[in-house]
């Protein structure tokens, strides 16, 4: 995979981790959360790891830094 490609899934990562944060405070701030919302954060949380086995299969795997 080259430079190019691993860039792409970096920037794919971190706008899915955006998402991913706005939809649980979106969830966290609703007294009772609809179910669809519960499943629009697992089809973005199960697309972030399908990207992280892309890193890692490229050898570039994703490290949070973040702690």
């Amino acid at each position: 995979m080259n430079t190019d490609a691993v860039e792409g899934l970096k920037h794919a990562r971190a706008a899915l981790a955006r998402q991913r944060d706005a939809l649980a405070k979106r969830i966290g701030a609703i007294a009772l959360a609809p179910v669809s919302m519960a499943e629009d954060l697992t089809r973005v949380l199960i697309a972030i790891e399908a990207v992280d086995r892309a890193l890692a299969d490229a050898g570039h795997p994703h490290l949070d830094v973040e702690g």
